[in-house]
Order: structure tokens, then sequence, then C-alpha cells
């Protein structure tokens, strides 16, 4: 029973967001106890208390286009249209364009870059962070960035990420840009 409704619950997942879930079908039926667990991570992916949206989902975007080139990445544009992030804030995350981010997000999307390149600056934006949202608000950060990244990750290794898609905000593709050159 339970098998059943996961796999009504993976459909209506899959046909809400135009994403392939076969990843995860192939989990639940190689190992049931293994995709339970795992579906975990979805309450742990929507969690955040103390940063705004666009910050959260600034650091979703960062964690997954280290990992992906589309259809995770596309999962987060989705997610983040949902959420009520502005269009101009998903697309500058997606070009690593910091003059056209809001404040919050570009905070966010220092932090999540900085940790994600575990580059020096990292703990003194961490601080940055600390002081505009407190500690909870490092917290969900360092779980959306990092969140962000376990989907992809174990698409690819249960060798499901075979394709590479273009990333489109409201129809239009948007050209994602992985680092500055």
């Amino acid at each position: 029973m339970l098998k059943f409704l996961a796999r009504l619950g993976l459909g209506n997942f899959s046909k809400r967001y135009d994403y392939d879930v076969g990843y995860m079908r192939y989990m639940l039926d190689a190992s049931p106890a293994a995709f339970f667990k795992f579906a975990k991570l979805t309450g742990l992916a929507r969690h955040h208390q103390a940063a705004p949206k666009d910050a959260v989902f600034a650091a979703k975007l960062v964690g997954a286009i280290a990992e992906d080139c589309g259809p995770c990445v596309q999962l987060v544009v989705y997610m983040s249209r949902e959420a009520g992030v502005a269009t101009e804030q998903i697309e500058a995350v997606l070009k690593r364009d910091r003059a056209a981010m809001n404040a919050d997000t570009a905070l966010a999307f220092q932090f999540a870059d900085a940790v994600m390149r575990r580059a020096a600056s990292s703990d003194e934006l961490r601080d940055a962070v600390r002081a505009q949202w407190g500690d909870a608000g490092v917290v969900d950060l360092a779980l959306a960035v990092q969140v962000g990244r376990v989907f992809p990750m174990v698409k690819l290794a249960l060798g499901f990420a075979k394709t590479c898609a273009r990333v489109r905000i409201d129809d239009a593709p948007v050209d994602v840009v992985k680092e500055v050159a």
C-alpha cells in the first residue's frame, strides 16, 4: 500500500513540475526502505525559518546549478516561481548577475557560492547572514545550498542524469552561468 501511494505521489509530482522522477521510481523498486528515508529529504528541502524566500531559493539554485545541467535546476526554478520569487531574482541567480539581485538574494547567493567554492570569504559572509537573519538564517541557507545538491547527485549516481536541458523561466530560455569566467 505504501509503495502504491508513493508511486501515486511521484506521478503527481512529475506532472506538476514536468520532471522525470525515474530515478526515484527506480529507488522505490530497488530499495523501498532507502526510498522512504530519501523521501524525508523533501521536508528538509522545504525548510526555511528565518531567511526570506528570495534568499533561500537563491541558495537552492546555487546548489542545484553546481551539480546539475538543467532538469534539477529547472525544478528549483519552478518551485521558486511557485513560492512567489520574482522572475528577475531567479534570472539574476542563474546568470550570476549580482547587480540585478536584491539585497537578500545577493547575500544568499554570495554566501552559497562561497560555501560551494570553499572560499575564504565564506566566514565573513556567514557572519553577514547571521547579522541579517540570525543563527536560524545561517541554518536555512546552509541546508538550502546542500540539500539543493543532494537530489541531482543521487540522480547521477543511480545513472539517471543522462540528459541536459535548457533552463526556462516562464517559457523564456535563460543561459545559466555556472562559474565566473
